[in-house]
């Protein structure tokens, strides 16, 4: 079995995202990778896929059609950011968990198809011509990006580990030296980068 030290999770995630789009053969621009660097980064904490606490206290998250509805209804920065969310959300969960979508009415082309249109939109909605094409060239190849985190997640066997997501979020949530241990263990982390947390 071998093993590797996670010396820095952001080089980890350029590693792994470089070799998953090598593997994948898919030719892009730099700045692309770098943006699925980042939710990747953003997402290892479970509770950033939630949103809210509901009435009582406990987390969840709206669902794509109403992430879509209050960008809709949003404007300004406030319509960038929930539109931004939206793509972020429907790539992440699209790569990372499309197996679960078999025990679920809602299908995967669903999550596609409104990541798709987030990041179309937000390519309009932006009035930097850098952002405008970053997002445009996202909601292009948004099913080639969907592809690259299925094989990182694979790879990661986070489909087979469901205890992995219990395991982060009690991190998140703790700070456990021992479940930090456990998960640089799985080769998730380096538990010197923990997250504060409350004490």
């Amino acid at each position: 079995m071998s093993t590797f030290l996670i010396l820095d999770s952001n080089d980890y995630f350029h590693t792994v995202v470089e070799d998953a789009f090598k593997e994948r053969r898919i030719e892009t621009y730099p700045h692309i990778k770098t943006y699925v660097v980042d939710i990747l980064k953003h997402y290892l904490f479970v509770e950033n896929l939630y949103d809210h606490l509901d009435t009582s206290g406990k987390k969840t998250r709206k669902t794509i059609a109403e992430l879509y509805l209050t960008a809709g209804q949003s404007g300004g920065k406030d319509r960038v950011e929930k539109l931004k969310k939206l793509g972020d959300s429907s790539l992440y969960i699209s790569g990372f968990f499309s197996d679960s979508f078999q025990r679920k009415i809602i299908d995967v082309d669903y999550y596609v198809d409104m990541g798709k249109l987030a990041f179309e939109s937000l390519s309009h909605d932006v009035s930097e011509d850098t952002f405008a094409k970053l997002f445009r060239d996202i909601s292009e190849h948004f099913l080639n990006l969907v592809d690259v985190l299925s094989l990182i997640s694979q790879k990661a066997k986070i489909m087979d580990q469901e205890n992995v997501l219990r395991m982060m979020d009690l991190y998140s949530k703790t700070g456990s030296t021992l479940m930090g241990e456990t998960l640089a263990e799985k080769g998730y982390f380096n538990p010197s980068m923990k997250k504060t947390t409350k004490q």
